[in-house]
């Protein structure tokens, strides 16, 4: 399986903190413990690339990552790991300057090319996951969704929650988001993942 290069660029929760916005940038938001570091760790083929914990509410700022690559090119792109939302374990004043940093961050960082927002597959459709669907979309975000950890259950009940999830958005949405099944164990939807970003990257380069 092909590694990308990647660095961390820093950590920061203002724009002034931010990497120059100089290319093309793909957020990844979900509740917290949602895998959203395994994910991008298995994304890029990097172990430890972004810090795995099993405390909910570890990433507490918006991490940058410059990555080199897809699977068909070299050419450079960004990756932001978000602070997850949800049941992390920390102070109303806590959660809601996080609520504050990411709604500037996704409506104002102007190389944003789109949102991957994480769904875990063992669940049933959340009400926060639903929230945060109707934001993006109310205020024209684009976004595509990834459903993690789809190793933890046979595949009939995977494909049983998504289809749960598909008939909730149903009853507001006419066009659908793009959806992903992921697992950052067996690094199923790699490739789906990493040719839909190199579609988007090619766009922005021309």
């Amino acid at each position: 399986m092909k590694s990308l290069i990647a660095e961390h660029l820093g950590s920061g929760r203002e724009a002034k903190s931010w990497p120059k916005p100089s290319l093309p940038e793909y957020a990844f938001i979900g509740r917290s413990n949602v895998g959203k570091s395994s994910l991008i760790n298995m994304l890029c083929n990097i172990n430890k690339l972004a810090r795995v914990s099993n405390t909910p509410g570890r990433t507490r700022n918006v991490e940058h990552f410059r990555v080199e690559g897809t699977l068909k090119s070299d050419a450079p792109w960004m990756l932001a790991d978000l602070p997850g939302y949800g049941f992390a374990k920390v102070s109303q004043t806590e959660r809601e300057a996080w609520h504050k940093m990411i709604e500037r961050y996704l409506r104002e960082r102007e190389n944003l090319q789109l949102v991957f927002l994480l769904i875990d597959s063992r669940l049933a459709p959340q009400a926060n996951d639903l929230d945060m669907v109707r934001w993006l979309g109310t205020n024209k975000i684009p976004f595509a969704i990834a459903f993690t950890k789809s190793d933890k259950l046979n595949q009939p009940k995977v494909q049983s929650n998504v289809a749960l999830f598909r008939r909730e958005l149903k009853k507001t949405w006419q066009d659908l988001p793009l959806m992903f099944i992921t697992s950052a164990e067996t690094a199923k939807g790699r490739d789906e993942l990493l040719e839909y970003i190199e579609t988007i990257n090619a766009g922005w380069r021309h």
